[in-house]
């Protein structure tokens, strides 16, 4: 085995590093590392790293977006979800309410699998998230 420690980012590919840093940096809003260079950009969120870069680096010849979302947790899903919409971002279904939480999903321009994502059910141990 190989005794991994942790999870130090999940990469993202895009095809224009450019159009894919703005939207998640502006429409997105999320924080840029300012460690990060012209071809490896990174944004933190409190618990994980989102790496954004470009599809070569995944080892792929041709491009295929992320299929497996990527879920932000937000406090009001619907008040994002509006955010959102008026900054351009498609939503292809409505909210999902899963008896345990509300789910967006969306995709970022190169078509990466994204959710908003508002968990409103405790834990079985009567905590909450």
């Amino acid at each position: 085995m190989i005794d991994a420690e942790r999870v130090d980012f999940i990469a993202v590919p895009t095809r224009d590093q450019e159009r894919a840093v703005r939207f998640y940096e502006e429409t997105l809003g999320l924080e840029r590392n300012p460690n990060s260079s012209d071809r490896w950009v990174e944004f933190e969120t409190s618990n994980l790293t989102i790496a954004i870069l470009p599809h070569e680096y995944t080892g792929r010849s041709e491009f295929v977006p992320s299929s497996a979302p990527i879920a932000l947790r937000v406090s009001d899903i619907d008040d994002a979800r509006r955010r959102l919409e008026a900054a351009g971002v498609e939503f292809g279904v409505d909210t999902i309410d899963s008896g345990v939480c509300y789910i967006a999903p969306f995709s970022d321009p190169d078509g990466n699998s994204l959710m908003l994502h508002h968990r409103y059910a405790a834990y079985s141990d009567g905590t909450m998230p």
